[in-house]
């Protein structure tokens, strides 16, 4: 059974590249809004900034 609750599964996308690298949870109730991340992109070969996906 999934769980219920605050907490949701987001997937983090790689502002240059686009493409999506990561995923994690949120707190809905503490982060309502899109959540933004300083992550190694792999693809990019450096640090960039992932921003939530929809």
């Amino acid at each position: 059974m999934a769980k219920t609750g605050q907490r949701i599964a987001v997937t983090m996308a790689c502002t240059d590249c686009k493409r999506r690298n990561y995923q994690t949870n949120k707190s809905k109730r503490n982060t309502p809004d899109r959540v933004g991340l300083r992550k190694f992109c792999r693809w990019c070969g450096r640090h960039t900034d992932h921003r939530e996906t929809r």
